[in-house]
């Protein structure tokens, strides 16, 4: 006799490690009073300091740890899991741990350890004895995850560059109606590193200053660093994820489509999936990475779904791009302000471009929603969209 699918997929409340902290309540007041986590550091690049969001939490000592598990991603990981154990400890009580799985979304998993290993190699002719190749392999994650967590359920990693943990989110929604999980931990996590910060340099995407969304003299990216893990099981109430969106336009391998079509197919197709109309939806996470095409593009996409009605913002200027963690991280934003009747702010002190369609870019403040989308855009044209909705 076959069991039939759960049609019921619930997000019991985050784990964040994000340039706002490593405690909700300390992250929560951060993300409503506009406190940013941003700085400027040389730390991943000696003598040029970049406005940076990096996790200055106590993390881990991973010199402790086997080798080959070794990485500041892991460390990211490490500290989020502990703070979602007690879920998941309570949770396989009372259900099998093979039934539980885990996945990741990540784009650069460990290759900061590669980058200081091939220096290593490079000036003195030999590799660390602290390295191990596996750290750099995307599955590192989520193996990582389960090992820690001693379950016994599948466990993969999705890596599709700025959107990898959103679609770790909408993999995990899939495994559990079709029945193959009773909960997945999902989430996911990008660590700094010279190479990451030097390669979008080289594309002229970052900015010196803080990041300014939608603003007229935009120039740029702040990079970040997260980890972000989910207990998402298929049971009623709470925060659902109600739906998602998933597109690939194959505009380009770095510039989004300029017309949007790919990013308002992922909103529509969101909005279709939860059975919602364009009006039911009472916040949009921005993408929002202050680049001039992706600004341009998203408003050209937003206006395409909703005019000018819904509430927005980018919560990029209080982390910067963290990556492969976006998704999970603003999905994680968007729960927060559904379970605290309150919107992050789009912090702009300064002009928004009027050239480009018009939002209705949020003040902050309460807000009396009970659906919010989060909105990941990323390299090769590659779009999703996330519907999460407070149950009544």
């Amino acid at each position: 006799m076959s069991v039939p699918a759960p049609s019921f997929c619930r997000l019991h409340p985050p784990a964040i490690v994000c340039p706002l902290g490593s405690e909700l309540p300390q992250i929560r007041d951060a993300l409503f009073s506009g406190r940013d986590g941003l700085q400027q550091s040389d730390r991943f690049t000696p003598d040029m300091p970049q406005m940076l969001g990096y996790v200055d939490s106590a993390l881990p000592d991973i010199t402790l740890w086997p080798v080959h598990e070794r990485s500041r991603n892991n460390a990211l990981l490490s500290l989020a899991l502990d703070r979602l154990m007690p879920q998941i400890d309570q949770y396989r009580d009372s259900h099998p741990e093979a039934r539980i799985a885990v996945v990741m979304g990540t784009s650069t998993s460990g290759i900061g350890e590669a980058e200081q290993a091939i220096n290593q190699l490079d000036k003195n002719g030999d590799w660390p004895e602290e390295f191990h190749y596996s750290n750099q392999e995307l599955g590192a994650p989520a193996l990582f995850i389960k090992k820690r967590a001693n379950l016994q359920g599948p466990a993969y990693t999705i890596s599709t560059a700025c959107t990898s943990s959103a679609r770790a989110l909408a993999s995990a929604q899939r495994l559990l109606q079709a029945n193959l999980c009773d909960a997945v931990i999902t989430g996911g996590a990008d660590s700094l590193c010279g190479l990451t910060i030097q390669g979008f340099r080289s594309l002229e995407a970052v900015s010196d200053s803080q990041c300014r969304p939608f603003g007229q003299d935009r120039n740029g990216i702040n990079l970040g660093e997260a980890a972000v893990l989910f207990l998402m099981t298929a049971e009623p109430g709470g925060m659902q994820l109600l739906g998602y969106g998933e597109s690939s336009d194959a505009h380009h391998i770095s510039a989004p489509a300029p017309d949007g079509h790919g990013a308002s197919a992922a909103m529509q197709a969101a909005i279709d999936m939860a059975g919602l109309k364009p009006e039911d939806v009472g916040y949009v996470n921005l993408h929002g990475t202050a680049t001039r095409l992706n600004d341009s593009m998203e408003a050209t996409a937003m206006q395409r779904i909703f005019g000018s009605s819904v509430l927005c913002s980018s919560t990029k200027t209080l982390t910067g791009h963290t990556l492969g963690a976006c998704g999970a991280l603003e999905a994680a934003f968007c729960w927060l302000a559904l379970e605290s009747g309150q919107l992050p702010a789009q912090q702009a002190d300064y002009k928004i471009d009027p050239k480009l369609p018009s939002l209705n870019l949020t003040r902050g403040g309460k807000w009396e929603g009970d659906t919010a989308m989060s909105n990941s855009y990323a390299f090769g044209g590659n779009n999703i969209a996330l519907l999460i909705k407070r149950s009544s």
